[in-house]
């Protein structure tokens, strides 16, 4: 293909991957033989040309690939059959990603754009092994066994599975023009999305998308939000400063890194133990790990942009909300408002969903039912907070 020499490679969708050999059992890990897998994504961004990735970072067997196709989603598992198109590594339709390794596949030169909703499906031949996957993508995924490679459906195969995890899939990138800004929505489920409605595209990062395109802005935000993430312990995935690296400063074409950090470090101790105690960290422990993030996107050229620790009392998990934990939120959102916060802006996610009567706790309206995530009005909220002037996109 012929590469415009002004244009450079630009994430336009990311999901970020946990291992399933984790001890933690939040998420149901789970394995693929002799399956057709399809899974749908939505473009954040467009381009003149298109490439995916694919991932068996956690892997520990290498992931034998027979085919893997990109197609239009028209809806469901419907695809467009005359959009439908081999991806090849390397020249090649049957490909193996070694174990502990991600591919990126040949480019496509096709136009996208913001929005278009693109289904991927791989034929996977041989047995997987537990697979790297996303935990809470929020977008349904079809199994079914066979080669289904080409099918322009998968609606009424003997043997079909609903999927609510995503697997090996990791982003794509588009050719952007010169000058693309994008932003890497790191976090948590605050920006993963749990808690708002599956195959909407209600989450935070979706929904400040939306705001930049209708301000006219050229810029976008991917999501690298993992729920149950935590910044300073592994698992769910691997911790904010361990991931930092791969999961936004190597991101191609960011420029700005939104944080979201605090609240697992916070809860999942006591949810782990309970009904027995756990300790956590202290507003100190935080800060420092905050302020190294912030220090870590800086050396990289690049803008860091804080949220305050969500609101949380009141869960319906037990165990995770203690009042020392939300007095610790409470210090660490006084800080990343004062002077002596080393991020260059900040979202005030907490009082953009505080319940006016208790400010730890979310407000009713804006909850989803556990106490701890918000719904779709609450993520719109979420994305509201954001002072577009400040993100600069």
């Amino acid at each position: 293909m012929t590469i415009d020499s002004q244009a450079s490679w630009t994430a336009a969708f990311r999901s970020a991957v946990v291992s399933p050999h984790e001890s933690l059992d939040l998420f149901e890990p789970r394995s693929f033989a002799a399956q057709t897998l399809r899974q749908v994504i939505r473009l954040d961004g467009g381009g003149s040309a298109l490439r995916v990735r694919l991932s068996n970072r956690y892997g520990k067997e290498p992931l034998r690939v027979g085919g893997a196709h990109l197609a239009i989603r028209t809806q469901d598992s419907a695809i467009d059959p005359h959009s439908d198109t081999p991806l090849r590594l390397d020249g090649a339709t049957d490909f193996t990603v070694p174990a502990g390794e991600e591919v990126i596949t040949d480019p496509l030169e096709r136009p996208v754009a913001a929005g278009d909703e693109m289904a991927i499906t791989l034929w996977l031949p041989e047995h997987t092994g537990p697979a790297t996957y996303s935990a809470v993508p929020l977008r349904t995924g079809y199994a079914v066994p066979g080669n289904a490679l080409t099918a322009p459906t998968l609606a009424g195969t003997e043997g079909l599975e609903e999927l609510a995890t995503r697997h090996f899939l990791t982003g794509a990138d588009v050719l952007a023009p010169a000058g693309t800004a994008v932003a890497v929505a790191f976090g948590d489920s605050w920006f993963e999305g749990a808690g708002t409605t599956t195959d909407t595209d209600h989450r935070f990062p979706d929904l400040l998308n939306r705001r930049l395109r209708d301000a006219g802005r050229r810029g976008w935000v991917v999501n690298q939000g993992i729920s149950a993430n935590r910044l300073l312990t592994d698992e769910i995935g691997e911790h904010a400063l361990a991931r930092l690296q791969r999961d936004a400063l190597d991101v191609p074409g960011v420029t700005h890194v939104l944080i979201h950090f605090g609240l697992n470090d916070l809860g999942l101790p006591g949810q782990e133990a309970y009904p027995a105690t756990a300790p956590i960290p202290t507003a100190a422990d935080l800060i420092t790990g905050l302020t190294t993030l912030a220090d870590r996107i800086h050396a990289a050229g690049l803008t860091a942009v804080a949220t305050t620790v969500g609101p949380y009392k009141d869960t319906v998990y037990e165990g995770y909300s203690t009042p020392e934990g939300v007095a610790v939120a409470r210090e660490v959102n006084d800080w990343i408002r004062g002077a002596d916060s080393p991020f260059d802006s900040y979202a005030d996610f907490a009082a953009a969903v505080a319940d006016p009567a208790d400010h730890d706790r979310i407000r009713d309206d804006y909850d989803c039912g556990d106490g701890l995530h918000v719904n779709d009005a609450g993520a719109q909220a979420l994305a509201d907070s954001v002072d577009l002037a400040a993100l600069d996109l």
